[in-house]
């Protein structure tokens, strides 16, 4: 029954993307009675014949990669921080750490980014490398944490058995056990940071978003599907890349990748 359920499913799922592909290309009449060509139309597409086009696209996904990659190095080095923190046994490190990560988390990243940039007047770039980095660290390191305290309790009382100090046990000991337990998780939340880099559009940061809506004004929104498209198939191609890798990263390192 299940299994009928499923091929109902998709079968609906098919039928309404062929609709949907038909209707955007039917042609439309605007209201002065002209009619419209559909958004599938050979004459909406031409403008990628110019490869200026496709160098603006191209520095505009590689501005994209840019933050998303100094960012995502940041986040990680502040998730193993955090992650320290929140789990330290003294008291006086792991409360005002509890205390900055919720303030952290439950801050809107795009927020952050204009509170950084108004305040510190670091410029677009860092206002949105800093944003993601901190908010994305946030989560990571609440990641890790839940990792190590999934720990057996025997692994750090060897540790400490064997003559370990107890930063060391965690150093050595624990932490790779909970990173590597814990990196799909850790490496969707990267998916996420790449993906929040468009909100740098808004402090003026020229990435994939930003070079579209520059093509859309310069050529007129007949184009506006057209830009819209690619640059969705250019987040997709990234963003599933980085995916696989998360794949073939968890599977090289014994862990199943969550769904």
């Amino acid at each position: 029954m299940s299994r009928i359920i499923s091929y109902v499913g998709v079968a609906v799922i098919a039928v309404g993307v062929v609709a949907l592909v038909l209707a955007l290309g039917a042609p439309k009449a605007s209201a002065n009675g002209a009619v419209q060509p559909g958004l599938w139309d050979l004459s909406r597409w031409d403008v990628f014949n110019d490869l200026e086009v496709w160098r603006s696209l191209g520095r505009g996904a590689l501005a994209t990669l840019e933050m998303a990659g100094v960012a995502a190095v940041l986040a990680l080095v502040l998730g193993v921080l955090f992650s320290f923190g929140r789990a330290s046994d003294t008291a006086w490190i792991r409360v005002p750490t509890a205390v900055v990560l919720e303030f952290f988390r439950g801050m809107p990243v795009l927020l952050m980014m204009l509170f950084v940039l108004l305040v510190f007047s670091t410029g677009s770039f860092w206002a949105g490398v800093a944003a993601l980095a901190v908010y994305n660290g946030a989560i990571i390191g609440e990641a890790l944490r839940a990792g190590i305290k999934a720990l057996p309790r025997g692994q750090r009382e060897a540790g400490l058995a064997i003559g370990l100090t107890p930063i060391a046990t965690r150093l050595r000991i624990e932490f790779p056990q909970a990173f590597r337990q814990m990196l799909p998780i850790i490496i969707a939340q990267l998916v996420v940071l790449l993906k929040d880099t468009s909100l740098a559009f808004v402090v003026g940061y020229s990435e994939l978003l930003r070079s579209m809506r520059d093509l859309t004004n310069f050529f007129g929104n007949r184009y506006s599907f057209s830009f819209f498209f690619v640059v969705l198939v250019i987040y997709l191609a990234m963003n599933l890349s980085l995916s696989w890798l998360a794949r073939r990263i968890a599977r090289r390192s014994g862990s199943k990748p969550t769904h």
